[in-house]
C-alpha cells in the first residue's frame, strides 16, 4: 500500500524519508527510548536510515506501517502498527510508539495514536488492536489507558528487545469498545 498522510488538530503523521534522518538519530539518543522499545543503543545515523528503509517496505509490503509524529514540522515522535494481520472477519496489530524528550507530557502520542487507530479500524477493518509495553514503562501504560485499552495481564517474557527477553503488560482494543479510560490495576500515578 501507499503511506498515508494523516492529520489532526495539531499534528502531521506522515511516513518517515531521509531528510527526517537527523532528527530520528538526536532523538535516539535519549536513554528512555532504548529502554523501553527494541531501538538499539546506541543509537547510530546508520540505524535512523535503516530504520526510514525499513518503514518504506513495510508500506510496501502492507506488513506493518509507521509514521514519523510532526508538530510545527518538528519530529516528536514515532507510532506504528506491527504484525498486521488482516482476516475477512477482522483482523488484528499491535500498536506501538515512542516521543522524544521534549514532547512528552504535552499528549501528543495520545492524539497521534488515536488519528491511527481511527485509520486502522476505518480503513484495515481491523477488529482488535494490541498493546505491549515492557514491564515498569509507565508512560505508555497511561497512553494505552488514554486510549482506551483494557487491561489484560502480564505475560512473562513477551517482549524480544536487545537486552533480551522481557515481562510485558498486554492490553488490548476491540472495534466495538467505547474508548474511554478504564481501571488498570498498575499503579499509574
Amino acid at each position: 500500500m501507499e503511506p498515508v498522510t494523516l492529520h489532526t488538530e495539531r499534528l502531521e503523521l506522515r511516513a518517515p524519508t531521509a531528510a527526517d534522518i537527523d532528527a530520528i538519530t538526536a532523538a535516539c539518543q535519549d536513554p528512555e527510548i532504548p529502554r523501553w522499545t527494541t531501538v538499539p543503543s546506541p543509537y547510530t545515523r546508520e540505524h535512523a536510515e535503516g530504520f526510514v528503509g525499513l518503514i518504506a517496505q513495510w508500506w510496501a509490503d502492507d506488513s506493518q506501517v509507521a509514521w514519523g509524529v510532526f508538530h510545527d514540522e518538528v519530529l516528536v515522535g514515532v507510532v506504528g502498527l506491527h504484525h498486521i494481520a488482516p482476516h475477512s472477519s477482522g483482523g488484528s496489530t499491535d500498536l506501538g510508539y515512542w516521543a522524544t524528550a521534549e514532547s512528552r507530557g504535552q499528549g501528543f502520542m495520545v492524539e497521534a495514536s488515536r488519528a491511527v487507530i481511527d485509520w486502522a479500524l476505518a480503513e484495515l477493518k481491523l477488529a482488535r488492536l494490541n498493546w505491549r509495553a515492557v514491564v515498569g514503562n509507565i508512560p505508555s501504560a497511561r497512553t494505552a489507558r488514554a486510549l482506551g485499552f483494557r487491561y489484560e495481564g502480564t505475560m512473562r517474557q513477551v517482549l524480544t528487545s536487545p537486552r533480551g527477553r522481557d515481562d510485558g503488560w498486554v492490553a488490548g482494543l476491540l472495534r466495538e469498545d467505547e474508548r474511554v479510560p478504564v481501571d488498570w490495576p498498575i499503579p499509574l500515578g
